[in-house]
């Protein structure tokens, strides 16, 4: 099951989280309809997660977001049980996390995950060489294996020469790399990064986004990373799960959320984004042996970057290919245009 690609890599089934003394009296009132700020109001518990069923499969970048205290880093922290659930179950590979004893817990942590924190986590009197080995050293291999390991990795991830630094030594970016470059030491088929970027420049962030898209195109790990920010979540995302309150509003390809909003939240939460820029030729081409008389364009293009192509077609038509050359369908400018417009559209639609 665990090399099975139609298999999820990680299934999450009916899961709840609940804060406070009496979390099975709570759920309880959560699973006959109480909300967030009634089971507060009313028993003094926290809402963290409410019936949260999502499947992550595997070698994808699954981002899970949502506002401040939506609960998704709640969720994530679920993955390894550094947080047990009220209810519900987690399956990894098929196995059930909840009912793994303590050494099989540990092996989850050991050798199949590896966590990136937001705040770095690195151990300060250690070097950058130190404490990409540090993961390896845990897994119990030896000293000559967890060098080796480190090296590469720290080359990976533009770090060479860099070894014998402390990270007090380094910019907030060169840490995180240092972070990256440990988790990717353990060789773990499973890489949770919760908001791992987020402490970062825009420049750096958008550097170390380039960074981990570039190593996943290779490696192909099965990566679920927290944000806030829906331009990190679709530039990376393979695919979107958005959180409010503790509950999936919507999950899925980023481009039919951009696309086919679910309700009015998640059509507020992304209408500032630049439509142009993150609406790819995929999601608005017509699928079919193609047509027009403009030059070629790729489904993974993006509307801003065929723009120029469009313009110059006699006819405003391009046909569309795949990675492979394919053609498989056409994009028109009346197409681009009723894209570009579906979010006044849906606005209008919302408040009349």
């Amino acid at each position: 099951m665990a090399d099975d690609v139609t298999e999820p890599k990680i299934r999450i089934r009916n899961l709840y989280k609940i804060f406070g003394e009496d979390p099975a009296a709570a759920l309880a009132q959560v699973q006959a309809g109480a909300s967030k700020a009634e089971l507060l109001e009313t028993s003094n518990h926290v809402l963290g997660l409410r019936d949260i069923n999502l499947d992550i499969p595997a070698h994808g970048l699954q981002v899970i977001m949502g506002l401040s205290g939506s609960g998704k880093s709640t969720l994530i922290r679920h993955f390894n049980r550094l947080i047990d659930p009220t209810a519900g179950e987690i399956l990894v590979d098929g196995e059930d996390v909840m009912a793994m004893n303590d050494t099989a817990l540990r092996d989850l942590r050991r050798f199949k995950m590896s966590m990136v924190f937001q705040k770095f986590g690195l151990l300060p009197h250690r070097t950058v060489q130190q404490n990409v080995e540090y993961g390896v050293h845990i897994q119990g291999l030896s000293d000559d294996e967890a060098q080796r390991r480190a090296a590469r990795w720290i080359e990976r991830v533009g770090l060479a020469g860099f070894e014998q630094h402390y990270p007090g030594q380094l910019s907030g970016g060169m840490q995180q790399r240092v972070g990256l470059a440990r988790a990717l030491a353990t060789d773990a088929d499973i890489l949770l990064m919760d908001e791992a970027f987020s402490a970062l420049d825009p420049l750096i962030r958008t550097d170390m986004q380039t960074v981990l898209l570039d190593l996943q195109a290779e490696l192909q790990k099965t990566i679920v990373f927290i944000t806030h920010d829906l331009d990190e979540a679709l530039r990376i995302g393979d695919s979107i799960a958005i959180l409010r309150d503790g509950e999936v509003v919507q999950a899925g390809d980023p481009q039919a959320i951009i696309m086919d909003p679910a309700d009015a939240y998640i059509t507020d939460f992304i209408k500032d984004i630049n439509r142009a820029k993150v609406i790819r030729i995929r999601s608005i081409m017509v699928p079919g042996p193609g047509g027009g008389q403009g030059a070629p364009v790729r489904t993974s293009q993006t509307i801003e970057e065929i723009l120029g192509v469009l313009h110059d077609s006699p006819d405003g038509v391009c046909p569309v290919i795949d990675k492979a050359g394919k053609t498989v369908g056409t994009i028109s400018m009346n197409a681009v245009i009723g894209a570009l417009e579906s979010r006044k559209t849906a606005e209008v639609a919302r408040y009349s």
